[in-house]
């Protein structure tokens, strides 16, 4: 009985509230929007595939993690509790271990994951605040710091796709014949 007073009363609330929300969209409905306008919502996926222009390198990722990211991941990329930081190098092989270290290093699959994550989400008090640049040098700083790419790297849309993390095959891709019932079409 409670909840379908509740379900009824947030049904009308949504109902009166619908006008004001429609006046406040800046696309009508039935206004076609562009791939520009729809390219926040996708991300990019592993290999590079969607990857901005821009560039950075190794040393101009120590300056913007210095001044936007050691805060909460601490000096040299090991984390700091106090701010939730997670650690982002070390911990290479300690996966099947008593004491897993999961950082980029040791357990990301893709490094344009990487490259996304920060692209979205970080610095966490400005999320998508960095530009395109500073983040492919972010990139670079981060793997060089673990041993991934080189200190000389130049780090752009093509360098990045071509990056092999350490546990690139750590991960069941799901693509084998067991899971064929859940794919569209397939013969059972």
């Amino acid at each position: 009985m409670y909840t379908s007073r509740l379900a009824a009363a947030v049904v009308a609330a949504c109902t009166l509230a619908s006008p004001a929300l429609a006046q406040e969209r800046s696309h009508e409905i039935g206004t076609p929007v562009s791939a520009e306008d729809l390219k926040p919502f996708f991300s990019i996926q592993p290999g590079g595939i969607g990857l901005p222009a821009g560039s950075g390198t190794v040393a101009h990722g120590r300056e913007v993690y210095n001044q936007r990211c050691f805060y909460c991941h601490g000096e040299k990329l090991e984390g700091n509790r106090d701010m939730a930081g997670p650690p982002l190098a070390g911990g290479r092989g300690t996966l099947a271990s008593e004491k897993p270290l999961k950082t980029v290093e040791s357990y990301w699959p893709q490094a344009s994951t990487l490259f996304d994550y920060i692209w979205r989400a970080m610095p966490f008090d400005q999320p998508g605040s960095l530009t395109a640049d500073e983040v492919y040098s972010l990139v670079a700083y981060i793997l060089a710091e673990g041993k991934i790419v080189g200190q000389d790297v130049r780090m752009d849309a093509e360098t990045l796709s071509k990056v092999v993390m350490p546990n690139a095959n750590g991960f069941y891709d799901g693509s084998g014949p067991d899971l064929r019932i859940y794919r569209a079409g397939a013969d059972k």
